[in-house]
């Protein structure tokens, strides 16, 4: 068994040692649109956050969509900010794997990347 295949087998386990990635927003979003949104990477200890704010003045309703990284004192928080006039009631939900704060859930699972990189090692064990 060839040491540098072994080598360029568990490279491809790197990517996965990185920190976690989440959806950022340009700009918030007003209902019915999504943000327009980007994959970045946190900070070590950070997780993603989707937040909403929701008012109501009258007939008009306005909720506002946020994506991003956070410290974790900020996840399951909810209450009052007030801003353009508005009284918002938010609420943060946190999550802890790669881009899981999109509007949709993610279509592949974040296992499957793991899986696939032990493949070439655990054949090279085989043989």
């Amino acid at each position: 068994m060839s040491r540098s295949l072994v080598l360029l087998s568990l490279l491809c386990c790197l990517p996965l040692a990185g920190g976690l990635r989440c959806y950022a927003c340009l700009f918030p979003a007003i209902s019915p649109m999504d943000c327009l949104k980007f994959p970045q990477e946190c900070p070590a200890g950070q997780l993603c956050l989707s937040s909403t704010a929701e008012s109501t003045r009258g007939a008009i309703g306005i909720k506002i969509y946020e994506k991003s990284c956070t410290v974790t004192t900020q996840c399951g928080l909810s209450g009052q900010k007030y801003t353009a006039g508005y009284n918002f009631n938010y609420s943060n939900v946190c999550c802890n794997t790669d881009l899981c704060n999109a509007a949709l859930p993610v279509a592949a699972p974040t296992w499957r990347g793991a899986v696939l990189c032990l493949l070439p090692p655990l054949y090279l064990l085989l043989v």
